[in-house]
């Protein structure tokens, strides 16, 4: 009972250290800038802790363990690699991202290319928020309810409680200050875990005596294709998807954009290996008979990783471990709020609804708006059935496919056009749906595992196509202008 009453002090006086933080940052805030992208302040490294912080989620952390213990083995850490990659590819184009000055992904798009294309773009970047919310509140709410002993539902609620409230309190400086310390806490809490796991295995030799062959293989679950729709997938979401580019967006400046997805993607590279390892210790402890498979069976292999802690960690390395993996789902989870919020406040409200709206009025729609999906995404998570990794896959690549090329190429091509745009907006996102839930993978007779492939073929045909066909009537990449509060 000690160890418990230990592991679940540290996990409370974390939650309480994140509000402190919300609070701290709120008595920064001062305009609706300062909230949204934190006063385009962020030097590399807090810009590198915060991209790493939001992308390292419940997806990286449960999953890949549970990945790396269900076939997949070394090979699971291909699903945080390319991420990295991602970010280094980014890198190349995080200053233009930067010089653009916008605050949202919807503005960007209003100001290129007129006001339809910013309302449909914040349509269809705002559902799938609400979606990846609440695929870190399950993740969260797991990791709460097996350590804590508490009921699952009420985990949710704890973890939606505490996110909701920090996030609203200090907008993108609480979101940064909070992914900081997150990042710190979940790959140092990893890193201290394997050697705790591997002596309760007995060692690595023990280990690889008792995992199947090909475990230790880097592409048995991944094959080249794979990695690299993988390597697609997360650079076409990085660069369109809110969470991640408003950090590039609140970069002081446009090195610290390119330092910061640099140092990002340091941190990916080592963070990868550390939950697949401990998948596969996991794996080879169920094969000796320390863990029985029917520890798993009732709630299901993404508890492996707590199971693992709670047999072989001392309460305190536990309780750090515990509030790390809590830290990275919370960090991914308080992004996607504050995205939310942010592209409903910004491109539907003040650019539609209420275009006279001051600076404090949007601000205070942003709050509510992230009160709404934090409540919307708590009732999800309630009633999840699916499994965490997939949830989040089909949020990216509906997001993704048909906003990345008039994105990424309107800052570059200055044929670039409304006509264009819409085409790719549209053709992206029907071909990803009817992949997903129609067709399940195959087009032409052709199976695709990530979906986004097809889908970005699509958009990208449309943009050019109909870019030429109906071309803007002034070329330039410049933006119209826009008053900035």
């Amino acid at each position: 009972m000690g160890t418990n009453l230990m592991v679940t002090a540290i996990v409370i006086v974390y939650l309480l250290f994140m509000l402190w933080i919300g609070w701290y940052s709120s008595t920064k805030i001062t305009s609706n800038t300062d909230f949204m992208v934190a006063g385009r302040r962020l030097g590399p490294f807090l810009m590198a802790g915060t991209l790493a912080a939001t992308e390292i989620g419940g997806g990286s952390s449960l999953g890949v363990v549970q990945n790396g213990m269900s076939g997949f083995g070394l090979s699971a850490s291909w699903y945080i690699t390319t991420m990295g990659i991602a970010f280094i590819i980014l890198s190349f184009i995080a200053p233009k991202f930067r010089a653009a000055t916008v605050k949202t992904v919807p503005e960007y798009f209003r100001r290129r290319y007129g006001k339809e294309c910013g309302l449909i773009t914040a349509i269809i970047m705002l559902l799938p928020l609400v979606g990846l919310t609440a695929g870190q509140f399950i993740a969260s709410a797991v990791i709460l309810s097996t350590m804590l002993n508490i009921d699952y539902q009420v985990a949710v609620i704890i973890v939606a409680v505490v996110v909701t409230v920090y996030s609203i309190m200090g907008g993108l400086w609480s979101v940064t200050l909070t992914d900081f310390v997150q990042v710190f806490l979940i790959v140092i809490g990893m890193i201290i875990a394997v050697p705790f796991a591997m002596n309760y295995a007995g060692g690595w030799s023990s280990i690889s005596a008792n995992i199947p062959e090909g475990t230790m293989n880097l592409f048995e679950g991944y094959d080249l294709f794979g990695i690299i729709s993988l390597v697609i997938m997360y650079t076409a979401t990085f660069s369109v998807g809110q969470e991640a580019v408003s950090r590039f967006y609140a970069a002081k400046d446009e090195k610290a954009a390119k330092g910061g997805a640099w140092l990002a993607a340091l941190v990916n590279f080592i963070y990868a290996f550390i939950p697949t390892i401990l998948g596969i210790i996991t794996l080879a402890l169920i094969n000796m008979g320390k863990f029985s498979s029917e520890q798993f069976a009732s709630v299901g292999a993404r508890y492996a990783l707590p199971v693992l802690a709670i047999n072989t960690m001392p309460a305190l390395i536990c309780g750090l471990l515990f509030a790390g993996i809590i830290s990275a789902t919370m960090s991914s989870s308080d992004s996607d709020l504050l995205g939310a919020g942010s592209i409903f406040a910004n491109d539907i409200y003040k650019a539609v609804l209420k275009p006279d709206a001051s600076s404090d009025s949007v601000m205070k729609v942003t709050k509510i708006v992230m009160c709404l999906v934090g409540v919307a995404s708590m009732l999800i998570a309630l009633f999840n059935t699916q499994s965490i990794v997939s949830i989040l896959m089909f949020c990216f690549t509906l997001r993704a496919a048909g906003s990345f090329f008039p994105y990424v190429m309107g800052h570059y091509w200055k044929k670039a056009s409304t006509a264009g745009t819409i085409a790719s907006l549209l053709a992206g996102t029907i071909v990803v749906v009817y992949l997903e839930h129609v067709s399940k993978g195959v087009l032409f007779g052709i199976k695709f595992s990530q979906p986004i492939i097809p889908g970005l073929v699509a958009a990208f045909i449309g943009f050019v196509v109909f870019s030429k066909l109906m071309p803007p009537k002034v070329e330039t990449t410049e933006l119209a202008p826009e008053e900035d509060d």
